[in-house]
């Protein structure tokens, strides 16, 4: 069996470590392909930053420092500190000592010319990851967040009275507490999906939409021209989990953007936002709706009616990642919900 999971942020790199360690423990010969969001990116200090990816490779390699969240375990930051005495990054935004040396080898391997997912190749061969992971594309799509502002003059793509923000300093610095308009991934219409993400989804047995940020992990992924095409087009069976239990996001500010695109803080909503497969939700691309089955929270079973209502089957399940058994636990009920999915004429 291969799985392709569609993931961005923590949530998503813990949801990938479940999936990697139910197929362990009883699904042996499974492969698991990870199609990671790269929206989250940017320049800093003449280096190439990408959040996502990296956590997922820290995540998954065991590095990842579980009290914060984020960065390596036993990190130091002094050469942060001197960055932002020069004045080269800004104290908002820190990066360890450990992490820089990812960082670094990055820069210069895509200087060298290699392609991002060449040097995601390359980064992951240092540890034993159990899974592929994939950028979703090699070209850059810098998410840019737009802001009301009184006084900003606007350009060829800004109204007057708007600006943006890099989404790093709008999620980092502001904690999205800036009431965002839309966002703008600068590239995206030249954007291609990377070669591996298409052979993972159009190879796919099952696809999860992992627990991540609907708008700016998934939904990203999902707006490179191509993507939502291909996941309609996968033979695998498509399954979303929710990242909404009880109205809350799980981890994050997902509200944030999902108040910025019109869409309830909700389950079933987040559901109906992706679409099911058999109906068009993408009038603009033509794309098709992308779920098949979702998953929802135990305290949202009241709303199992509504998901099915959209054309998308649905199950309620525990889906609070606390630890690896739970984790795991939760890519069991996606595996076997797929698979039951799949089994039916």
């Amino acid at each position: 069996m291969r799985i392709t999971v569609l993931a961005g942020g923590v949530g998503g790199a813990r949801f990938v470590r479940g999936v990697r360690e139910e197929v362990r423990r009883h699904r042996p010969g499974a492969s698991v392909d990870v199609i990671v969001n790269t929206g989250d990116d940017w320049w800093l200090a003449g280096l190439r930053i990408t959040p996502d990816l990296d956590s997922m490779l820290y995540t998954l390699s065991g590095q990842n420092d579980e009290q914060r969240g984020w960065g390596r375990v036993g990190e130091s930051e002094r050469v942060s500190g001197e960055l932002q005495a020069y004045g080269v990054t800004p104290p908002w935004f820190t990066l360890g000592d450990l992490d820089l040396g990812t960082h670094i080898a990055r820069s210069a391997w895509l200087r060298d010319g290699l392609t991002p997912s060449e040097v995601v190749r390359r980064l992951q061969q240092r540890w034993e990851l159990g899974v592929t992971l994939h950028p979703a594309t090699d070209d850059e799509v810098d998410t840019h967040v737009v802001i009301a502002d009184p006084e900003a003059a606007g350009d060829d793509e800004l109204a007057s009275g708007e600006r943006e923000l890099h989404f790093q300093e709008w999620w980092t610095r502001h904690r999205a507490s800036i009431p965002a308009l839309r966002f703008h991934q600068h590239g995206l219409h030249r954007a291609i999906p990377s070669v591996g993400a298409l052979d993972a989804l159009l190879g796919a047995d099952v696809v999860l939409v992992a627990p991540s940020n609907p708008v700016v992990s998934i939904g990203t992924i999902l707006s490179i021209p191509g993507m939502a095409q291909a996941v309609t087009a996968s033979p695998g069976t498509v399954v979303g989990v929710s990242p909404i239990i009880a109205g809350a996001a799980v981890r994050g500010m997902a509200d944030a953007c999902l108040q910025a695109i019109g869409v309830a803080t909700d389950a079933a909503a987040v559901a109906r936002h992706y679409g099911a497969r058999s109906r068009v939700v993408h009038a603009e691309s033509g794309a098709r709706g992308l779920l098949d089955g979702w998953l929802l929270a135990e305290e949202d079973a009241a709303a199992l009616a509504d998901v099915e209502d959209a054309g998308i089957e649905a199950r309620a399940v525990p889906l609070l990642m606390r630890d690896l058994d739970t984790a795991a636990d939760l890519a069991r009920d996606a595996l076997d919900f797929a698979l039951e999915l799949r089994r039916r004429p």
